[in-house]
């Protein structure tokens, strides 16, 4: 790939182009931390043939609890085997049942997403957002780009529920509030996808909330229609309506391919994530702050009482275990 990088006309495809850098440099990260690992464990090797004084003890011991971690990131490499691991993602969040509790738990969610995209290294762009009346979002589509994006953010797809006193209540109840998360990969092409300009409706309109003046003074934002599904997907994140529409087009590709999927029968709980509606009884993950801390995900059992970091973004540990519980599903199969 760095040989392809420096021919004379690597950069006649732009698109492509830029690609490939990433995708190489992504690699170089991956290579080099392969290769820091394994000089850390021969410098282990060659500490424990010494008589050691208490300095070189702990030194040894930082570099194992390095190593130790380094090697848990190898080993989830190996788990990503599923076709579009690799992709990008789009993450939408909807509120569910709750009212505007539920609007603002959507928008937690959309949080602790941006805040998981900035630990992993991966760009997170807020492609689409409806604002609810009082508080928090009716929806929201984050488009996530980083190595393993979707590998990662899939395991999420599914109902988030909250248990917490409610700020919007005068009484502080307790209350309940669920979200959906849905993902699915960005796809480039896909032959069984054929998407027909003429079957298409196009909208231009204003963006709303945080933009710049730019943005919300000109109809930059897109909103596009597919008439034979009904399918409509809208893109505000950009100054540009040429980049709105290229974002949009790529989530209706990615719209139009779940559909052909789940249409076939062709693994669709796979690409998608199991998909249920947004309230009690199907959530795959309970976020509890009152009257005791706890997040517990329902489907593996991992639990943390570390509440705050996970809607932090610390939720490497659930996406773990959900790719070892579906590397031995794929075992048994």
């Amino acid at each position: 790939m760095e040989k392809e990088s420096l021919a004379t006309d690597f950069w006649e495809h732009p698109d492509k182009a830029k690609k490939t850098l990433q995708e190489l440099e992504m690699l170089r990260k991956i290579v080099g931390r392969y290769e820091k690992l394994a000089q850390d464990i021969l410098d282990v090797e060659s500490f424990l043939e010494i008589q050691m004084n208490k300095e070189e003890t702990s030194q040894i011991e930082a570099i194992l609890l390095s190593s130790e971690q380094e090697m848990e990131f190898f080993e989830k490499l190996l788990l990503f085997s599923q076709e579009y691991d690799e992709n990008d993602a789009f993450v939408t969040i909807q509120s569910g049942a709750g009212g505007v509790d539920a609007q603002d738990w959507a928008e937690m969610l959309l949080r602790m997403y941006l805040r998981f995209s900035e630990r992993n290294d991966f760009s997170a762009v807020l492609v689409d957002e409806s604002r609810g009346g009082e508080a928090g979002i009716k929806s929201a589509t984050l488009q996530v780009s980083g190595p393993y994006s979707y590998g990662n953010l899939k395991q999420e797809a599914g109902t988030h529920r909250l248990v917490r006193l409610s700020p919007f209540n005068s009484d502080q109840l307790r209350q309940t509030s669920f979200a959906r998360v849905e993902v699915l990969p960005i796809i480039e092409a896909m032959p069984e996808v054929q998407i027909d300009e003429k079957e298409l409706r196009i909208d231009t309109f204003r963006a709303s909330g945080a933009g710049g003046q730019h943005v919300n003074k000109t109809d930059s934002a897109v909103r596009i229609t597919h008439e034979p599904t009904g399918i409509v997907v809208s893109c505000q994140s950009e100054r540009s309506q040429a980049q709105n529409k290229e974002r949009a087009m790529a989530l209706l590709l990615a719209k139009l391919h779940r559909r052909a999927l789940e249409e076939r029968k062709k693994e669709s709980e796979a690409i998608r994530g199991e998909q249920k509606s947004a309230e009690w009884g199907s959530q795959i993950r309970s976020y509890v702050l009152h009257p005791y801390t706890l997040v517990k995900d329902h489907r593996t059992g991992v639990e943390t009482p570390q509440t705050k970091d996970v809607l932090d973004g610390d939720i490497d540990n659930f996406i773990q275990a959900m790719l070892k519980k579906n590397a031995k599903h794929e075992e048994v199969m």
